[in-house]
Formats: C-alpha cells, structure tokens, sequence
C-alpha cells in the first residue's frame, strides 16, 4: 500500500514573480519523511546536520537570491541521502549507501522497490514541480544554487569560495566566473566538482531545453547562517542580473 504523504516533497516560492531567472535548490532539506524508517535514517543528528544530508545554507541563499532577482524559486522537502534529486533515475549514486566515509543503515538494504518508492514518492514529483515552472515562464534562466563543505574527510582543504559548475553550455558560465573573480573572490572553474552528469537537474530543465543556465556552489562555512546567506545573495544578485545583460540570452 503506498503511504500517504503528509509532508510536500517540493516547495515552490513567488510562482508569480516576473523575473526570468528560475532559481533552484536540490538539496535544501535534511528531512526523512516519516514513512521511511519511521523518518530515521539510523544515523545520528550531527550526521543529519552534515553537508551529507543536505547543502548547507542553500534553501537560505536561494530564498533571499530569488527575492533579489524578484524571481521565482523551487527547492526540495527531502534529504539527499533519501534518494538524490540531482540525479537521473537510473544513476548508480541515486541512493546513496556510503558518503563520506559515513554508511547510511537505512539505505543498506535497500532494494529496486524501494528506490521506486522514493522515486515516486519524492524524486518525480519535486522534478514535476520544476518543469510546470520552467513551462509556465516565458523563456527561464536556471540558476540552481548548492554548497560545499570546506573539506572532505582525509582530503585537502578546499580553497574557493564559489565555485561555479557548467556542462556543454557555458554561456553564462564563463562571464560570470570572470565577474566574480574580478571581485577578488577565489572562484572554481567547474570546481570542487565536474559540471555535468547525464540526467541530472540541468541536464533535465536546462540543457535538454536549450536554456540558459548556470550552477553556483557556495561554500557552506561561509553561508551557515542567516547573516551569510543574505550577503551572499546580495553578492550574487547583481553580478547574475549584470551578466545576463551583457550575454544578450
């Protein structure tokens, strides 16, 4: 029987907001919605609070960002370790066992019935959400805002402070990383991670319809809190409105 949801798995702000920018935020929540494990993943709280369960201060940076930009926003209502928005369905870390050296119990076990359980309790509807906004807009830009954490265990320190992740449509991309390097920030260029992978939220709402688009990973130490995430939104805002401007898109 398939359990009743009681707990969106999307959330969609200022549908009705002119601005051409769509922003996202794939991994804005922590939550494990209750009929998984009694809403437990087996792992404890400072786990859950970890950049493993969700970004960091990104649901903060794109409610501000969209407010900005006076554009609409949809984030996730689940965690990543759940099943991964950012991920096509057929991704092999699209239900994630082990991340960052931390197992996930929940998930140990968890066979193809259960991934098309999340798939269809969370992962499709979220996407649904996102295209029926896309297609209400009258030509989008994408902007999916994620973060990264300063470090990952037994690995080197991570220097940027954006990092700015693209795939075969680089038009905003490149400009932008300029803009932003010209403000003295340290940028990632398709840094700390590879822009692209096949299926996933870009690739589905921005590539396969030929959208404009940019992804911008912030680091998350640097948007932990409120305060943060409001200065960086009014950092970016004004270089995103600036270079889409100056690209013609």
């Amino acid at each position: 029987m398939t359990p009743q949801m009681t707990h969106s798995p999307f959330e969609v702000i200022g549908a009705e907001r002119p601005g051409r920018w769509l922003l996202s935020c794939d991994h804005a929540s922590n939550f494990v919605p209750d009929w998984l494990n009694n809403g437990d993943l087996g792992l404890p709280e400072t786990d859950m609070q970890r950049h493993i369960a969700y970004d960091v201060g990104a649901a903060g940076v794109t409610r501000h960002l969209a407010q900005e930009l006076d554009s609409p926003a949809v984030l996730s209502r689940f965690s990543r370790l759940v099943i991964d928005p950012n991920r096509g369905e057929d991704d092999p870390t699209l239900l994630m066992r082990l991340y960052d050296g931390t197992i996930i119990p929940a998930n140990r076990h968890a066979d193809a019935a259960e991934k098309e359980r999340r798939l269809a309790q969370l992962h499709r509807p979220y996407h649904a959400a996102y295209a029926k906004l896309a297609d209400e807009m009258d030509n989008p830009v994408i902007c999916a805002i994620h973060s990264f954490t300063p470090q990952l265990r037994g690995r080197p320190p991570r220097p940027w402070e954006v990092g700015i992740l693209y795939a075969s449509d680089a038009r905003l991309a490149h400009p932008f990383i300029a803009a932003c390097e010209a403000q003295g920030w340290c940028v990632g260029d398709n840094q700390p991670y590879s822009g692209h992978l096949e299926g996933d939220a870009i690739d589905r709402h921005a590539l396969q319809h030929d959208r404009p688009n940019i992804l911008i990973e912030v680091r998350n130490d640097l948007i932990a809190d409120e305060a943060g995430q409001i200065l960086w939104a009014k950092r970016l805002a004004p270089i995103l409105t600036d270079v889409l401007a100056q690209t013609g898109l």
